[in-house]
């Protein structure tokens, strides 16, 4: 019998012993579930972070900042410094020939979670005139738009999903008095959908404040971005941060996605470990029950691969078996699930990326955790196999 005949034929004698190991074999499917389930659920979170941030930016926009700052919250902008921006090539014009850019304030307030009660800031952002066309992604589903000069502003849908006193009539703390709230939009599940929308002039106002915090603009193309920003670099005045809107997003997300993922690989690795150690008891176990059939197979030809091979096999079943369970749960469980962080409101999407990574990190874990007993099966010596009670 050749060495492949061999491997099939122990391969399936270990395997049809297995209902005879029920229980300990499913403590190796249930623990490398659990350790694959922790893993894709908080890698969801990340991943739904991504996609709601790639959303929110678009390669024909750009963002402008003030030199050095590390985002929106950091910029200062002056009336004049805007208008410049709004009169450089490559920025698109509107039928009536008006530069399509908006000149934007952020200010926050603070409201309960519906979850669970705790307090958390949401963005509220003044925009210009021509922000409907700069962003035909916000769509208003429900009331209508606020009106600029009165205290009125929109919420996002998710928002509006994730905390409360957001619904239409409801009014919003603000300074100057409570603001109302007259309109719900939809914006692609992007980062705009967590936020309150505003008249910019309005808000500044209120704030008592006369500087925007940033600048967006729509280019004719999204070719012309090189364009536009060495215009923009080389016009007299202070430096400015000038970026796509998608690298920026793209660029914003990176530090909260590396903290996801950390959170994730070390809570996966801690139950990932439990699953291991778990699967080498639960191996050694078997090649001991099957110590004296391990022995006699190999006394009458029977080659050490072939010992190898079943027991790696029945391990990887087991941890493919555990991470099946533990994906079908995470998706059962979380994908499309909204979640607020914060002020931030994503949905959450175990993916077949996800999904891959969870049966790779299950098979790693399959691989250690049989390889040790299968190696030490494959070298027992026959005689002493054989005098095992």
């Amino acid at each position: 019998m050749n060495s492949l005949n061999q491997m099939s034929a122990v391969t399936r004698m270990s395997l049809a012993s297995v209902p005879q190991r029920l229980g300990s074999s499913l403590v190796v499917v249930i623990g490398m579930a659990c350790a694959v389930g922790a893993l894709v659920s908080i890698l969801s979170m990340s991943a739904g972070f991504l996609r709601t941030m790639a959303a929110t930016g678009r390669p024909d926009r750009a963002i402008i900042l003030s030199d050095g700052a590390l985002g929106e919250w950091g910029s200062t902008l002056a009336h004049g410094q805007a208008a410049t921006i709004a009169d450089m090539p490559g920025v698109q014009k509107n039928s009536e020939s008006k530069p399509v850019v908006s000149a934007e304030y952020t200010a926050y307030t603070v409201v309960p979670k519906k979850s669970d009660g705790l307090d958390a800031y949401l963005t509220v952002r003044g925009v210009s005139a021509e922000n409907p066309r700069l962003r035909p992604e916000i769509r208003l589903v429900g009331g209508r738009m606020f009106r600029p000069g009165q205290y009125e502003l929109i919420v996002g849908q998710s928002a509006q999903a994730q905390f409360e006193g957001l619904k239409q009539g409801d009014h919003v703390s603000m300074p100057e008095g409570d603001w109302l709230v007259t309109g719900t939009f939809v914006s692609n599940g992007s980062a705009n959908e967590s936020e309150l929308i505003t008249d910019a002039a309005t808000l500044l106002s209120a704030m008592r404040t006369t500087a925007y915090n940033s600048m967006t603009v729509r280019l004719d193309r999204p070719g012309d971005f090189a364009r536009f920003k060495n215009a923009l670099t080389a016009r007299p005045g202070p430096a400015l941060e000038i970026s796509r809107e998608s690298d920026y997003f793209a660029d914003q997300s990176k530090n909260f996605d590396k903290f996801l993922k950390t959170i994730a690989y070390v809570v996966g690795g801690i139950m990932g470990l439990g699953a291991t150690f778990g699967a080498l008891n639960t191996m050694y176990t078997a090649v001991s029950a099957r110590g004296r059939e391990i022995a006699t197979l190999r006394a009458i030809g029977f080659g050490g691969a072939a010992v190898v091979v079943s027991v790696m096999a029945e391990a990887l079943l087991f941890c493919l078996a555990g991470a099946l369970l533990g994906i079908a749960f995470a998706w059962v469980a979380f994908n499309g699930s909204q979640h607020a962080m914060d002020g931030l409101v994503i949905r959450l999407a175990v993916t077949p990326g996800l999904a891959a990574t969870g049966a790779g990190f299950a098979l790693l874990l399959g691989i250690v955790g049989g390889l040790f007993p299968a190696v030490r099966a494959a070298r027992r010596p026959i005689a002493e196999a054989l005098r095992a009670v």
